[in-house]
């Protein structure tokens, strides 16, 4: 991914908290294929952390992925930029975004992992549900269980990167910010929502 070093996200954090909440993503193998699937990061194992994730058995992705290099995308907040919203003229409209690249090698999970793997994608997003055998009874998500295949990827690399208009001028950033405060559309908000979060291209002095 193409990344300034203006733009870089360095702070691993940051970049944990990145995929945490957007951790729904794109996996990509070698040939090209691609899945959009939930993960599950474990930020303390290995080096740069392992994501977990699941394909079903049907989706012949998942016999391409042992011991092979894939890359996941996450990608988060983003939006149209108005060249209207800058002080500085000429300008041009633009699209700014924060997104995660990770590179890594995968590995299938047993049906043991596959079952700890899951626990963690419903705990993360709705953990009663493991107590309501009612919903979730032990002999329904066995049978499921086998129409699935886990996965774990040992993370290599990461590229990150938020282009979030920091590179410019203070006066063009409040007038971007206040562009998509204002702005109707919710993608808009939510990237000023992040903006704000991470204190960048604000037009504060403290962005630069």
């Amino acid at each position: 991914m193409y990344t300034p070093k203006n733009m870089a996200m360095t702070d691993q954090q940051a970049i944990t908290g990145f995929i945490t909440q957007n951790s729904f993503g794109l996996l990509v193998s070698s040939s090209l294929n691609a899945t959009h699937i939930p993960f599950v990061l474990d930020a303390t194992s290995g080096e740069k952390g392992v994501l977990y994730g699941h394909v079903s058995r049907a989706n012949a992705h998942w016999q391409e992925l042992e011991n092979q290099r894939v890359l996941v995308v996450f990608s988060g907040a983003h939006a149209y930029i108005s060249p209207t919203w800058y002080d500085a003229k000429p300008a041009v409209p633009t699209w700014n975004y924060a997104a995660v690249h990770c590179y890594g090698v995968a590995s299938l999970l047993s049906d043991t992992e596959t079952q700890d793997m899951l626990d963690k994608l419903v705990t993360k997003y709705e953990p009663k549900l493991l107590q309501d055998k009612q919903i979730m009874p032990d002999e329904y998500q066995q049978k499921l269980r086998q129409a699935i295949v886990g996965f774990k990827i040992v993370i290599d690399e990461i590229q990150a990167k938020e282009k979030l208009g920091q590179h410019r001028s203070i006066s063009d950033q409040q007038g971007v910010f206040n562009g998509l405060s204002a702005s109707p559309h919710a993608d808009a908000a939510q990237l000023a929502h992040y903006m704000n979060q991470r204190d960048i291209g604000r037009g504060n002095k403290s962005d630069n």
